[in-house]
């Protein structure tokens, strides 16, 4: 337990026999449930977890491999079924130092936040030994993620090295949130939607001789896709069903502006190509509802930060 707090840490695992129980032997006196979730491994990864002869250990197999965020999730309904009052994201690859688990739990421990997650961006060289153009890609995931999920306040969102209470983990829609790569930045969206407070905790990147399986390359495309419908989801529950407060009203008007600011551009563009040329009245019609509904979108923004933020603080 952690200051009264019953602890489980879930543990993602695919393909890692090898580092499995390691991680499980690292785990600290703090944590009351060990929930090794094998996502279907054609290794012997579950083997090697109960092999590690940790009283505190639970293997749950997958039959069928469910990525990442299906094996967390697996993990977080195990964790409210056993009465977990703390539910911790681990990688069963050894990348996340225990030592640090206390600083995740402290800020939910003492009521200033439902969820924390760790952040290794916190200040100079805290990312040494990070490939470059992963740290690129993280720094550009990380800007969207903000603007789709709301927690301004967050960065490194592709870190899983997670705390959850109980109570925020009940407000989850498990079958809405996405399973694979962009379980995390979804994740996010439907905390936001929930009202959930979360923090960042710093805590510096650990690497070995595991093998990152994400390549931004390839899943990048599909978490920016992810991103941008869960910024519509999150505007159209937070500020359309649970408020229709005036950052929706903003945001539908300057995208309307925009639209028709950009419809009318085009036609004065193709005017003025040949004869007949556009009128001065014609541009003013392009450019005043343009500028416009751009300003509106900026305010709209705006307002969006300050609410998350003040919320995110309990104001």
């Amino acid at each position: 337990m952690y200051e009264g707090l019953r602890v489980a840490v879930v543990v993602p695992a695919y393909k890692e026999e090898a580092h499995i129980a390691s991680t499980i032997a690292t785990m600290p006196d703090l944590v009351d449930h060990v929930l090794v979730v094998d996502d279907c491994s054609p290794d012997a990864t579950g083997e090697k977890a109960l092999a590690a002869a940790d009283a505190r250990t639970e293997v749950i197999r997958l039959p069928e491999n469910q990525g990442v965020g299906g094996a967390v999730l697996t993990g977080h309904r195990r964790a409210l079924e056993l009465g977990a009052d703390v539910s911790v994201v681990m990688a069963g690859d050894g990348q996340m130092d225990p030592d640090h688990l206390p600083a995740l739990l402290e800020p939910i421990a003492s009521g200033r936040a439902q969820f924390t997650k760790a952040n290794r961006f916190y200040g100079r060289g805290s990312f040494a030994g990070m490939p470059r153009m992963r740290v690129l890609g993280n720094i550009a995931l990380s800007f969207l993620t903000k603007a789709a999920s709301g927690y301004w306040n967050l960065f490194d969102p592709q870190n899983g090295y997670t705390a959850i209470h109980r109570d925020a983990l009940r407000l989850v829609p498990f079958d809405l949130v996405a399973k694979r790569y962009d379980f995390e930045n979804d994740l996010l969206i439907q905390l936001n939607i929930a009202h959930v407070r979360a923090v960042d905790v710093a805590v510096p990147a650990r690497y070995g001789t595991e093998v990152s399986g994400m390549n931004l390359a390839t899943v990048g495309p599909r978490i920016a896709a992810r991103l941008v419908r869960g910024f519509w989801t999150r505007i159209w529950w937070k500020y359309v069903l649970q408020s229709f407060s005036a950052v929706a009203l903003l945001l539908f008007a300057g995208l309307a502006l925009t639209g028709f600011g950009l419809l009318v551009g085009v036609w004065v563009l193709v005017h003025t190509l040949g004869p007949p040329v556009a009128s001065a009245g014609s541009v003013v019609l392009c450019v005043a509802p343009l500028l416009s509904g751009i300003h509106m979108l900026l305010f709209a923004m705006l307002l969006d930060i300050q609410d998350s933020t003040n919320a995110n603080r309990g104001g």
